[in-house]
C-alpha cells in the first residue's frame, strides 16, 4: 500500500513554489555590536536566477528585520568600516560591460556611493582600519587582471581588444587549466588596495600589490591584519609533474613585499586561518598531505607572527575546523566543525588548549562575536529548518558541564521557515567491523505500519562530507512530499566522526563506504513504517559514485538515479580539474579494483543519468561513457530497437550541481517521475513540456 501523504499547506508539494521561496545567507556584525546585516537571495520575476537584498537584524532581537538594498541586479558581500558605514559589492548600471565595484551606504542614511570599480569586477574585498591623510576609504579587493598589463589602463585596452576581435583562447603553461565550472586564465586573481578619494567623482586609486601573481591566488583565503599593515594568504605553488601545494604568504600592504611564512613540503600543506585581534598571532591548518594509505589529516597550529613559532593547538580535538573567529578579547577562538551529523560551535581556550562544544544541534555558520566577547551571532541550519540567525551567549562558557549548551536566543528572520512535509529522526546501526553508523531518516507525515513509505538511499558528495545542514538544492523534503522517506547516511569516508572514521574508506571506496550503506538500509528497512519491497538509490558527485558501484553490486533497488557521477575511475583521474589532488588516492589498483565500469554487465536496475556539461569537476566524459556502456553492456532488457529504462537528462550549460533555478526544478521533475515509475510502479508521467517531446498544454496564440 502506498503512503498516502497529509498534504498540508505547504512548499514541498509544489516545485513552483520551491523555488521561491527566499534563502537567508550570511552575517555580518558592525564593529560596536550594534548593528547586523545578512542577505536574503529571492527569486527573480523571469525565474531563472536569484537576486540578493541587504537585510538589518535586531542584535538584541528587539526589533523586526528591515530591508536596507532594493538594486535591481541585487547586493553581496556586506562590510562595515570603522566608522560604521555599510560596503557591499553590487552592479547598479545596465551598460553591457558594467562590472560589480563596492558602494557605500552612510550609517546615517543617503543613497549608496560608488568607492572603487575594476575593469574585470572586484570579486571580494576588505576595509582597512585607517585611511591615508586625505582619503575617504582604504580597501584590499581581490580582482582578476591580465598578466600582460601594467596598470588599469592597460588591462581596459587588452579586455576590450580580446572583446572586439572576439578571441578568448587561452595559452596555458602550467596547471590547473579549470576549476569547478569556470576555465582558468588567460586572467588571474590579484590584490589590490584601493585608495578612495573624498571626492566622489574621482575614481578610487588601485595599486596592485601582487603583480605577476599567476596562478598563486588560485581559491585563496585571506585575511588582512586589524593594524592594516599586511596581509596573510594561500599562496599556491607548482611542484612540478602537474602538482601544486599550498603556503601562507604574508604581503606588506604598503610596499607588495612579501615573505613566504609556511612553506609546504612533501608531507605538509598550510591553509589559512584568521590573524589575533592584536595582530602578533596566526591560527591555521597545518594538513599532512594524504598517500595512497593514508587521508588528509588536518590539525591546528598558533603562529607567533614576530618569531615565527608555532605550537599545535587543540591537541587531541579529533574533528577538521570548517571556520575560525578570533574572541575580541584573545583568549581563544570559536571553531565550527562536522561532528555526528551536526556541524556545532566549538570554544577553544588558548591557554588551557581545552576544547569545549557550545551547541547540541544543528549546523553553525558565520559566526560572528561582539566587542565585549560575552555574545556570538551565527546562522544555525539542519535538515529540519533552512538558516536563521541565532545569539549565543559566551559569558559563562568556561562553566559549561558535558553535554550542556550555551544559552541560545533566536533573532527575528526576513525569511519565514518553510512547513515540513515530515518528520526527521535518526537511524543508527552497527557495521560488520563494529563501527557505528547513523543516518538521518525524513518520514513523511501518516507514515505507520499501516501505510507504510517507499525507502529512498540518498548518498552524500565529498565524500569528505557529512549530511548535517539544510541544502536548497539537495533537499529531501521534495521527495518526503511525494510519499517516500528518505535515507541520509553518513558511511565511511565521512566527515565528524573522527580520522579513523575516514581512513577506513580510504582507497577502498568499493569497501566500507558500500557496506556501510546497505548496513544502514538494512536498519532502515526494519522500521515499521518502511516498505522495504520499495526501494531506490541515489547520489551526485561521489554519492553518484557510490550510485553506480551499487548498480553493479546488488539487485536490491527498483530504480538508482546518478548524477555528476564518476563511473571509471581511470579516465576520471587525469581529466578532472584537480588531477593532482585524487592522484595522491587512485593508485593503480584502486583504479582497477573500485572503478564501477567493470560491473556495468550485471547492472539490471533501471538507471537516470544526469550530467552538465560544464562540469570539470566529474567531466561530462564520465556520464557520456556511462551512458553508452549501459544501452551497450548492462543487462537490462532491450527493446527491438535497442531502447532500455535507462534515461539520460544532459544539461549543456550547466555545471556539477545544475544550480539555475528553472533547471533545478527540471531536474526535481525528472527524477521525481522517473521513481513514481519504477518505484511506485506508476503509469510514466507526461515529460514537462519546457523539454520539447510535447506540444504545450497552454499554447501562444499565433500571430498573423
Amino acid at each position: 500500500m502506498m503512503c498516502e501523504v497529509e498534504h498540508s499547506k505547504h512548499s514541498f508539494h509544489n516545485l513552483d513554489s520551491y523555488i521561491a521561496l527566499q534563502r537567508l545567507n550570511g552575517l555580518r556584525l558592525s564593529p560596536d555590536g550594534s548593528r547586523l546585516i545578512t542577505t536574503v537571495a529571492a527569486l527573480n520575476e523571469e525565474g531563472t536566477k536569484y537576486l540578493n537584498s541587504l537585510w538589518e537584524l535586531d542584535p538584541a532581537g528587539r526589533r523586526p528585520a528591515r530591508r536596507l538594498t532594493h538594486g535591481e541586479q541585487g547586493e553581496s558581500q556586506p562590510r562595515f568600516n570603522a566608522e560604521g558605514d555599510l560596503l557591499f559589492v553590487a552592479k547598479r548600471s545596465e551598460k553591457e560591460d558594467a562590472t560589480a565595484g563596492v558602494w557605500l551606504l552612510p550609517r546615517n542614511g543617503g543613497e549608496a556611493q560608488l568607492l572603487a570599480e575594476h575593469p574585470a569586477g572586484i570579486d571580494t574585498f576588505t576595509t582597512l582600519p585607517h585611511a591615508p591623510a586625505g582619503r575617504r576609504e582604504n580597501l584590499v579587493i581581490t580582482a582578476h587582471s591580465l598578466p600582460g598589463a601594467r596598470d588599469i589602463e592597460e588591462e581596459k585596452a587588452l579586455r576590450e581588444m580580446r572583446k572586439d576581435k572576439k578571441v578568448d583562447a587561452i595559452l596555458h603553461t602550467g596547471y590547473p587549466v579549470r576549476y569547478w565550472d569556470t576555465d582558468l586564465g588567460p586572467q588571474r586573481p590579484n590584490y589590490y588596495t584601493a585608495s578612495v578619494s573624498q571626492d566622489p567623482a574621482t575614481p578610487a586609486e588601485l595599486h596592485n600589490i601582487t603583480p605577476g601573481a599567476g596562478g598563486h591566488l588560485l581559491e585563496a583565503g585571506m585575511d588582512v591584519a586589524p593594524n592594516g599593515q599586511f596581509l596573510l594568504s594561500d599562496w599556491s605553488l607548482p611542484e612540478g609533474r602537474g602538482s601544486i601545494h599550498t603556503g601562507i604568504m604574508r604581503i606588506d600592504l604598503e610596499t607588495g613585499q612579501r615573505e613566504l611564512l609556511l612553506s609546504p613540503d612533501e608531507r605538509y600543506e598550510y591553509e589559512m586561518g584568521r590573524i589575533s585581534p592584536d595582530s602578533s598571532q596566526l591560527i591555521y591548518t597545518r594538513a599532512e598531505r594524504s598517500t595512497p594509505q593514508r587521508p588528509v589529516h588536518p590539525t591546528l597550529w598558533l603562529m607567533n607572527l614576530d618569531s615565527g613559532e608555532s605550537h599545535q593547538v587543540a591537541v587531541g580535538w579529533d574533528r577538521w575546523a570548517s571556520s575560525i573567529t578570533w574572541l575580541p578579547n584573545g583568549t581563544g577562538v570559536l571553531l565550527t566543525a562536522d561532528d555526528t551529523g551536526r556541524a556545532p560551535v566549538f570554544h577553544l581556550a588558548l591557554e588551557s588548549d581545552k576544547v569545549t562544544r557550545l551547541t547540541t544541534e544543528g549546523a553553525y555558520s558565520d559566526v560572528a562575536i561582539s566587542p565585549d566577547s560575552r555574545s556570538a551571532y551565527a546562522l544555525r541550519a539542519s535538515y529540519e529548518y533552512p538558516a536563521e540567525p541565532v545569539k549565543l551567549d559566551l559569558a559563562h562558557i568556561s562553566a559549561l558541564e558535558e553535554g550542556e549548551q550555551v544559552q541560545l536566543q533566536e533573532l527575528d528572520s526576513p525569511v519565514q521557515r518553510p512547513q515540513l512535509p515530515g518528520t526527521l529522526q535518526e537511524v543508527d546501526t552497527t557495521a560488520a567491523d563494529g563501527t557505528s553508523i547513523r543516518a538521518w531518516l525524513a518520514v513523511p507525515h501518516g507514515a505507520g505500519a499501516q501505510n507504510q513509505a517507499p525507502l529512498l538511499l540518498w548518498v552524500h558528495g565529498g565524500p569528505l562530507s557529512s549530511w548535517n545542514s539544510w541544502s536548497w538544492r539537495w533537499n529531501p523534503w521534495l521527495l518526503v512530499a511525494q510519499g517516500y522517506a528518505v535515507l541520509l547516511p553518513d558511511p565511511g569516508l565521512s566527515t565528524g566522526y573522527g580520522q579513523e572514521f575516514i581512513a577506513r574508506g580510504w582507497g577502498m571506496w568499493g569497501e566500507h563506504p558500500y557496506t556501510d550503506l546497505m548496513a544502514i538500509t538494512d536498519a532502515a528497512e526494519q522500521r515499521p513504517e518502511i516498505d522495504a519491497s520499495r526501494t531506490a538509490a541515489m547520489g551526485g558527485s561521489f554519492g553518484g559514485y557510490m550510485a553506480n558501484w551499487i548498480a553493479g553490486q546488488t539487485r536490491r533497488f527498483k530504480a538508482i538515479v546518478t548524477h555528476a557521477s564518476l563511473w571509471d575511475l581511470d579516465g576520471f583521474g587525469p581529466t578532472t580539474d584537480a588531477a593532482f589532488y585524487w592522484a595522491r588516492e587512485m593508485q593503480p589498483e584502486m583504479v582497477t579494483k573500485y572503478s564501477p565500469s567493470r560491473y556495468v554487465k550485471q547492472i539490471r536496475t533501471p538507471m537516470l543519468v544526469i550530467h552538465g556539461d560544464k562540469d570539470y569537476r566529474v567531466p561530462i566524459g564520465e556520464g557520456l561513457r556511462l551512458w553508452y556502456e549501459l544501452l551497450s553492456l548492462s543487462g537490462l532488457p532491450q527493446q527491438a530497437d535497442g531502447s532500455t529504462a535507462h534515461r539520460f537528462l544532459y544539461f549543456p550549460q550547466e555545471n556539477h550541481w545544475i544550480l539555475s533555478p528553472q533547471h533545478a526544478k527540471l531536474w526535481y521533475q525528472v527524477v521525481i517521475g522517473y521513481l513514481a515509475e519504477h518505484v511506485l510502479e506508476h503509469e510514466p508521467q507526461p515529460l514537462p513540456e519546457v523539454l520539447g517531446l510535447r506540444p504545450p498544454q497552454n499554447p501562444e496564440p499565433q500571430q498573423d
